[in-house]
């Protein structure tokens, strides 16, 4: 009996002393968030086109939580009169989606952004949407603050994040067209304005690539930060985002500015998915080609 006691204390005592099983560094995601996910929307009317649904089927159903963020619509005016934010309106597209529990998170202010009573609202979200306009806001408000280490925690816990245009845009790692002199300057002179949130690392994203013909606009960029994956994104088009791995879904095309693939003389230096294609940016394969795009860009799908 004693002998079979000490043997049992003895088993307890090695296994908890053996180290525990820990991710691979094969494992670990080198670009996407290691939980959760993300939704990265070229901008657009999306009405058709299955991602607003999609996004709410990825937080859990329209009885989760969801925070939208219209800070990229403007902080200021051009009289420099703080622009309001009506939280009824800002919401009303997701409430006719049905969702039961929506709010607005707004500030122009990073003091107050960096306050608890602020910022606490995001512990309890499942999803967080960032609305378009010009991406630079949102860093003007949300850099270096509270507010921005609780839309990573969002991540951590297994929520989504999701975005379209400028609320695309500020997902990536570098800042596409951050500078406040226009949009049409797609590498911002300013420092401050130079880096996204990173909820997708070392990317560089832009929006509208197919309505405002900027296929080629990130190119100089990748040129510049070769350690960076370029991605293009047509309207009503979005990528979904699982650690390494995104897949097209919605109306169009997606543009992938990839410095490690060889191109011919004649080509152009990225490649184009179309829905249901699966990449893989750790490898930088296609994983998975799919059905193919609907209809044309930015027109929801139709035929």
């Amino acid at each position: 009996m004693k002998l079979r006691l000490a043997a049992a204390i003895a088993l307890l005592l090695i296994t908890a002393s053996a180290p525990r099983a820990q991710q691979s560094p094969a494992d670990v995601p080198e670009y996407g968030p290691a939980k959760g996910t993300l939704v990265i929307v070229g901008g657009g009317t999306l009405t058709g086109s299955g991602i607003s649904e999609k996004f709410i089927e990825l937080a859990g159903g329209p009885e989760k939580t969801f925070v939208i963020v219209p800070t990229a619509g403007g902080n200021r005016n051009a009289q420099g009169e703080l622009i309001p934010y009506d939280e009824t309106r800002i919401v009303a597209p997701w409430v006719r989606l049905g969702l039961k529990h929506v709010r607005m998170l707004h500030t122009h202010d990073p003091k107050i952004a960096d306050s608890e009573e602020f910022a606490g609202v995001l512990r309890t979200a499942d999803a967080v949407w960032f609305n378009g306009g010009r991406q630079w806001n949102i860093v003007d408000s949300y850099a270096n603050t509270l507010t921005y280490r609780e839309f990573h925690k969002v991540l951590e816990r297994g929520g989504v994040i999701g975005g379209s245009s400028a609320g695309a845009t500020i997902q990536g790692d570098y800042l596409v067209r951050g500078a406040i002199s226009g949009s049409e300057v797609v590498m911002t002179p300013e420092p401050n304005h130079e880096r996204g949130f990173k909820f997708l690392r070392r990317s560089a994203i832009d929006q509208h690539i197919n309505t405002r013909n900027r296929w080629d606009d990130i190119i100089p960029v990748v040129k510049k930060w070769p350690e960076l994956l370029g991605i293009g994104l047509s309207e009503a088009t979005a990528i979904v985002v699982k650690g390494d791995r995104f897949e097209v879904i919605g109306a169009w095309k997606v543009a992938v500015h990839d410095n490690t693939r060889l191109y011919q003389p004649w080509e152009k230096p990225y490649f184009v998915l179309s829905a249901g294609d699966v990449y893989n940016m750790k490898t930088r394969k296609v994983e998975k080609y799919g059905t193919g795009a609907r209809g044309r860009g930015g027109d929801g799908g139709g035929l």
